[in-house]
């Protein structure tokens, strides 16, 4: 007998989080009602990270879903999606995540600099997956549409081409939304 084939969907993420070494929250994104609370969002990531934190291995199932993880010296870097989803789909938004903030923080991925940085990740993770639907998988992608953005050149001082480049960003994402 056949397995039941599951309809397709674009919601494939279900939350992406960054925790510290002590596995408390520094960035982190739900994008469905798993855990319609922050108290239980909160308790999910101390089981997250009690499950992680000293194993080698890169997926875990947890409480009926699919995590990915990457951790680097004092920050873990997760992807969660549902018990059907293709752990390579998943892999590749944490590889994107990742290589995203390391060239954000200029490959110092550490909590100190990434604290510093705070708002370019969640630029960055918005960047990459909007409720849930992944919209970016090239880091490079990110970090350039992060660094349009975070431009902060006063317009008497940009060159005409520069102004035109930002005009076009803008018109490009108000028509997207």
């Amino acid at each position: 007998m056949d397995a039941p084939v599951l309809p397709a969907s674009l919601y494939t993420v279900k939350a992406i989080a960054i925790l510290d070494n002590d596995g408390e929250r520094i960035v982190s994104k739900y994008y469905d009602d798993t855990y319609p609370t922050t108290k239980e969002q909160k308790a999910f990531e101390k089981n997250l990270f009690s499950k992680t934190h000293k194993a080698n291995a890169e997926i875990i199932m947890l409480e009926g879903l699919t995590c990915v993880y990457r951790s680097n010296v004092d920050l873990y870097f997760y992807v969660i999606g549902s018990s059907q989803e293709n752990e390579l789909i998943l892999v590749s938004v944490l590889s994107c995540l990742y290589d995203s903030i390391s060239q954000i923080l200029r490959k110092n991925v550490e909590k100190r600099a990434l604290l510093d940085h705070l708002d370019a990740a969640f630029l960055a993770v918005d960047e990459i997956v909007d409720g849930g639907i992944i919209l970016e998988s090239d880091y490079s992608n990110v970090v350039q549409r992060i660094a349009v953005r975070g431009d902060d050149v006063p317009i008497n001082e940009q060159t005409v081409a520069q102004v035109l480049q930002s005009a076009r960003e803008q018109l490009k994402w108000s028509l997207l939304k």
